[in-house]
C-alpha cells in the first residue's frame, strides 16, 4: 500500500532526511565510489534546492500577490518541463488502464495540488523554519496512517521517533506563537493539513508506482496538479491577472518552478538510482538545515534556541523513523 522513501515530487525532496554515513562502500547499490559520491551530491542538491521553495514564496509575498497567483505561476512555468518528462517516461511504456488514470488524477490532486495549495496558504502566516519542520513530519504521518489503517502495533523505537518529532515541532511552534500570536495557529494548521495530504498520497501511491514507475507517476501527477492549479486561479481571478503581477514575481516564480521544483525531482531521482533510496533520504536531512540558513540570510527571520532545539529533535525523530522502516 505504501512506499518509503517516496517517489520524488515538487515538494517531496525537501521532506527527506541527513547524517554522516559510516557504512562501507560495499553496502551501496553501486560499484564505484565516484558514482556513489555523485549520487550523494545529487541528493544534497535536490534537498537544498527544494528547501528554497518556501523562501522564494515569502519573498514573492512582499510584492503583494496572493497564494493562488503564486501557485498558478509556479505550476504554469513548470508544466512544459513536466510534460516533456511525461512524454519521455512513456515512450516505451504501455498505455495506462482507466483505473490507473483515475488513480493518477487522485494522487495528483492530493499529493501535488492540494498539498501545495495548503502549504502556500500557510506560508502567509508562519515562518519558513516552522513550515519546513511541519512538512518534515511526513515520514511520521505515513507511519501513523499505516498504524491506524493497517492496525499495527507501534514498536518502542517508533513511539520514541514520534514523540521526538512532535515535541520538536511543538517547541518551534511555541517560540513563534509568542512572537506572532494567533496567526501562527492558522498557518500551522494549514501547513499540517498540507503535510497530511501529502502523507496520504505517499501511503496510497505504492501499488501505482509498482505498475507505472516513479518517474512516470511523478510526471503525470505533476501535470494534473499544474492544470488544477491554473483552473483554481481561473475560478477566483480573470486569467489576464496572471500578466499583471509585478516583474520580480515572475522571476521568483521562474526560479521556484525550475530550481525549486523540477530540478529537485530530477536530482533526487538520479541520486536514488546511484545510491539507493535509504541513503538519499538521509542526505535529504540537509533540507531543513539549509532552510534555516536561507531564512536567516534572505528573510531575516528570528531564530531562537527553542527553534534550534526543535529542529534537532525533528531531525532525530525522522532519522529514527527512517532507520526503523529500513
Amino acid at each position: 500500500m505504501r512506499q518509503w522513501p517516496p517517489p520524488t515530487c515538487p515538494a517531496a525532496p525537501a521532506r527527506l532526511s541527513v547524517v554522516l554515513m559510516t557504512s562501507p562502500a560495499s553496502s551501496l547499490p553501486t560499484s564505484s565510489s565516484r558514482i556513489a559520491a555523485g549520487g550523494i551530491a545529487l541528493a544534497a542538491i535536490g534537498a537544498i534546492a527544494a528547501s528554497g521553495k518556501a523562501v522564494i514564496v515569502k519573498l514573492a509575498y512582499r510584492h503583494g500577490v496572493d497564494a493562488t497567483t503564486l501557485l498558478a505561476l509556479r505550476m504554469l512555468m513548470a508544466f512544459p518541463l513536466f510534460a516533456l518528462l511525461a512524454v519521455w517516461s512513456a515512450r516505451r511504456a504501455p498505455a495506462l488502464s482507466w483505473g490507473d488514470r483515475g488513480r493518477v488524477v487522485w494522487l495528483g490532486f492530493t499529493g501535488y495540488y492540494l498539498s501545495s495549495l495548503l502549504d502556500f496558504q500557510g506560508l502567509q502566516y508562519i515562518s519558513v523554519t516552522l513550515e519546513r519542520l511541519i512538512l518534515y513530519l511526513n515520514p511520521t504521518l505515513v507511519l501513523l496512517i499505516s498504524l491506524v489503517l493497517l492496525k499495527k502495533r507501534p514498536g518502542r523505537w517508533q513511539v520514541a521517533a514520534l514523540v521526538l518529532s512532535y515535541l520538536g515541532v511543538l517547541l518551534a511552534f511555541g517560540h513563534d506563537l509568542q512572537l506572532e500570536g494567533g496567526r501562527i495557529v492558522l498557518g500551522s494548521a494549514l501547513v499540517f493539513a498540507s503535510a497530511l495530504s501529502y502523507a496520504l498520497y505517499l501511503f496510497g501511491s505504492g501499488q501505482v508506482v509498482a505498475r507505472i514507475g516513479a518517474i512516470r507517476l511523478t510526471a503525470y501527477a505533476s501535470c494534473v496538479a499544474c492544470v488544477l492549479c491554473v483552473l483554481h486561479f481561473a475560478v477566483l481571478h480573470p486569467m489576464s491577472a496572471l500578466g499583471q503581477a509585478p516583474t520580480p514575481v515572475y522571476w521568483l516564480s521562474l526560479i521556484n518552478a525550475t530550481v525549486c521544483t523540477v530540478l529537485p525531482v530530477m536530482a533526487i531521482m538520479l541520486a536514488v538510482k546511484r545510491i539507493g533510496s535509504s541513503l538519499a533520504a538521509q542526505v535529504g536531512m540537509l533540507g531543513p538545515v539549509s532552510t534555516i540558513v536561507m531564512s536567516l540570510w534572505l528573510l531575516d527571520e528570528p531564530m531562537g534556541p527553542w527553534q534550534i532545539l526543535g529542529t534537532a529533535l525533528v531531525l532525530l525523530g525522522v532519522l529514527l523513523v527512517s532507520r526503523v522502516r529500513a
